[in-house]
């Protein structure tokens, strides 16, 4: 009798690289790991080689402490770890569901205004959200005038790439953006006595989605801003619960905590009692991972078969929280650079965990 394969869909740079163990952030001896202690068999599979006529697929499968290629069925159960756009992907995906394929986080990439439109909808969870609008004609300047710190946000970008920062001072407004040629190197453009901006930025904003944001007062430490991420995912009982979090810290005079920015992951609690009274530190541990996980709960009935996310949460100096993003494709990497290894490896176990519950029911 086959085992029970469950899928886990790479982009095609990650399938590439799966022989040669070569597949940027995905950790695979994980998912083996994992897999093997619900009774199922991971098998690593590229969109362009899924072939819903036949019900075959070419995958990498691990035999003999050796990855190698295999045509199998087409697993029942795949978890999502790449990013389609492209029409014709969708709708690959789209027959695969309709032949009974269960594609869980199917969709990972959905737009920041999409979700902070659907959060500003539920009464309780609208209250933790920063002051957002999309940067069309008129409301950047409204922005403005209502707040004196602001983030210019592409809608569909990740790992903090495109941001722009406005910032009113008694100098006035500056312009904080990134350099087009040097990838690390962040420009101040001081904007005129009116704050207006210059064509280039009117230009990006109109030609790619963005938002205006207000930027929060996050707690800091060493002058570094904080935020947290929220890792929530569903496992063998179907229901969403934390699997862990953990601290990310801006690199010294930036402001972005984005690892991929030059920020730094450490465990929170640790650094929580150094910046927070106790009191207000457990409060604000608790607050995060509550918040976190009734977004992810509220975002499940509202979009399909999400399964995996990973939130950041903002906390103020008095210990109050927000949600600053949803993410459909948590970036594990962090718990590894935070030192929390035994996390890191359920944030692997979680969605192995989930794909027996769907097989099952």
């Amino acid at each position: 009798m086959p085992p029970d394969y469950v899928g886990i869909l790479l982009n095609a740079r990650a399938y590439r690289g799966a022989e040669r163990g070569r597949t940027g952030q995905e950790a695979l001896p994980f998912y083996e790991e994992a897999a093997a202690l619900y009774d199922l068999k991971p098998c690593y599979l590229c969109l362009d080689n899924i072939h819903p006529d036949s019900g075959k697929s070419l995958v990498y499968l691990k035999e003999k402490d050796r990855i190698r290629k295999a045509v199998i069925e087409t697993p029942g159960v795949i978890h999502n770890r790449a990013i389609y756009k492209a029409p014709s992907a969708l709708r690959k995906i789209r027959i695969l569901q309709e032949q009974g394929t269960n594609i869980y986080n199917h969709n990972n990439r959905y737009g920041k205004d999409e979700i902070h439109r659907l959060l500003a909808e539920h009464p309780l969870l609208s209250q933790h959200l920063p002051a957002s609008l999309q940067a069309a004609s008129g409301n950047i300047e409204l922005m403005m005038q209502r707040y004196n710190d602001l983030l210019l946000k592409p809608a569909s970008a990740s790992v903090g790439r495109g941001i722009m920062r406005l910032k009113l001072d008694n100098r006035g407004w500056s312009l904080l953006y990134k350099s087009n040629r040097t990838a690390d190197l962040w420009k101040v453009l001081r904007l005129d006595k009116r704050g207006t901006l210059p064509a280039w930025v009117k230009r990006r904003v109109t030609q790619i989605p963005y938002l205006i944001q207000e930027r929060l007062p996050l707690a800091e430490i060493d002058g570094r801003p904080l935020d947290i991420r929220v890792t929530v995912q569903r496992g063998l009982s179907g229901d969403w619960a934390v699997t862990g979090l953990y601290a990310k810290v801006s690199a010294p005079g930036r402001f972005l905590s984005n690892l991929a920015q030059g920020g730094s992951a450490f465990p929170a609690e640790l650094l929580f009692r150094r910046i927070f009274p106790p009191l207000m530190a457990a409060r604000a541990l608790a607050d995060s991972q509550a918040l976190a996980l009734r977004a992810a709960s509220y975002l499940s009935g509202r979009l399909p078969l999400l399964a995996d996310l990973g939130m950041d949460i903002g906390i103020t100096n008095n210990g109050q929280v927000y949600l600053i993003e949803c993410n459909g494709r948590d970036q594990r990497y962090g718990f590894r650079k935070a030192g929390m290894n035994e996390v890191w490896f359920d944030t692997y176990r979680q969605p192995m965990a989930f794909a027996r519950y769907l097989l099952q029911h």
